[in-house]
């Protein structure tokens, strides 16, 4: 979800400079699958979820789904779909089950229109599904003791029996930062994949990092379900830049450092060792995500908001990290910024409800607590929070006033460690005016290396 979207054919060439093969989308914008035409990348494209109540409850609406989102672009545009994504964690228990009677009927109805579309062989539905669907005993906390959780477990094992009737991998989203964000006490190098904790030991497997576990946990909870041998796709795994103190460029590249040389030479995991498909989350920075779970979720990009990349990665497993290849062709707005007057200091009460209303509005993360920014001065807040605002809105003079507490100027207010952006002129601006297309909100954040 991003305020300024790059133009989805520079996001495509960019993709494919780094070698990029496949993707996972979360909706089907046109404008993003017209972009992906021709190029062969293998795609998934999905339903939002707040569209699975009326597929679950209307077939017809699953075949215009289809047709409207699969049909005209894989056979008009080649766009190589490989699967559909039938909605994104919809068992999450912060949605308080409002979507736990119709994820099910909503992937039947899918496949069938797949299936009638002439689309089932080479297309199939699936349900992306977070980590916290299985779980271990409070007394017994080793992977061979997961099962699914008790209050979904009978819907799941609809959903993960149909999966493997109609061939369609089971998708994980699996995030070992969220085990140190979630609990301080948790062994800080378990998190990552040259950590030297002390391993875990369960039924003869030994276990030295949180991802192997949380993977294997998935194995024995399909196991138990009947369903041993099912195809397993990890559809987000990742780590984030800012917005906590473990979220920064040297922890993110440690982890992706570890984890690709992992994938490149096919360890697998202790229960089910070998090959394995995973994307990596994410692609892009996201400035108006949801910040509910934490300030970190702005920040998962691999490339900064206009498509610089922010750490050098080893996508070859070979140790040796090269930056990836960033966005050709971004256009900025002007060199300028906006930034609180030094006679600002005095009308305190005002530079603090000014922040407030900016941040409202805005994406203030980076001067939140432990992140990238934080430390600054009051009146270096203030700057912050202006010039976000100003440039989340195109620059507009009208943005940089704060009844008389802000100016623009031509010098750049960065740190070392706190850049103060210059926004990037939006394609979708240019096309719509004033619009941000709602539809583009979760392009391409995804992506997946595969060899």
């Amino acid at each position: 979800m991003t305020s300024h979207r790059i133009n989805p054919p520079i996001i495509v060439e960019m993709l494919r400079a780094n070698g990029i093969k496949k993707v996972k989308l979360f909706d089907a914008d046109p404008w993003t699958l017209g972009a992906l035409g021709g190029t062969h990348i293998e795609t998934m494209v999905a339903i939002p979820n707040d569209q699975l109540g009326k597929i679950a409850s209307n077939y017809d609406n699953a075949k215009k789904w289809v047709k409207n989102n699969v049909t005209r672009y894989y056979h008009d545009h080649a766009v190589n779909i490989r699967y559909v994504a039938v909605g994104n964690e919809p068992f999450l228990k912060s949605y308080n089950d409002a979507y736990i009677n119709s994820t099910y009927p909503a992937l039947r109805n899918i496949q069938k229109a797949l299936d009638e579309a002439g689309l089932g062989k080479a297309i199939k539905a699936t349900v992306p599904l977070n980590a916290d669907v299985y779980n271990t005993p409070i007394d017994n906390p080793v992977p061979s003791a997961s099962q699914f959780r008790v209050d979904i477990r009978q819907k799941m094992h609809k959903i993960v029996h149909y999966l493997n009737h109609t061939g369609a991998p089971f998708v994980v989203n699996i995030y070992p930062f969220l085990s140190l964000y979630d609990n301080p006490d948790f062994p800080f190098d378990f998190a990552f994949f040259d950590g030297t904790n002390k391993p875990i030991v369960d039924k003869g497997l030994v276990y030295t990092n949180v991802f192997d576990a949380n993977f294997d946990m998935l194995v024995w909870s399909l196991t138990k379900a009947g369903v041993p041998d099912m195809k397993i796709i990890v559809g987000e795994v990742g780590w984030p830049t800012d917005g906590d103190k473990n979220a920064n460029k040297q922890n993110a590249k440690r982890f992706y450092d570890g984890y690709m040389q992992r994938i490149v030479r096919k360890v697998g995991t202790p229960k089910r060792p070998g090959a394995m498909d995973v994307y990596l989350f994410g692609l892009i920075d996201e400035n108006r995500k949801s910040i509910l779970p934490g300030n970190f979720e702005r920040h998962w990009g691999l490339f900064t908001y206009n498509g610089k990349p922010k750490f050098p990665i080893d996508f070859t497993g070979s140790g040796k990290g090269r930056y990836l290849v960033g966005a050709k062709g971004i256009e900025h707005l002007p060199a300028q910024w906006c930034v609180s007057k030094k006679e600002a200091e005095e009308r305190f009460y005002e530079v603090e409800s000014s922040i407030n209303f900016a941040c409202a509005a805005t994406d203030c993360t980076s001067i939140g607590y432990n992140s990238s920014c934080h430390g600054l001065s009051l009146l270096g807040n203030a700057s912050y929070a202006f010039n976000m605002y100003f440039q989340m809105q195109d620059q507009d003079v009208r943005a940089c006033d704060f009844n008389g507490l802000a100016t623009i100027t031509d010098e750049n207010p960065s740190t070392d460690k706190c850049l103060f952006p210059v926004q990037i002129v939006s394609e979708n601006q240019r096309r719509e005016p004033g619009i941000w297309a709602a539809s583009f909100l979760v392009l391409l954040i995804s992506l997946l290396y595969h060899l």
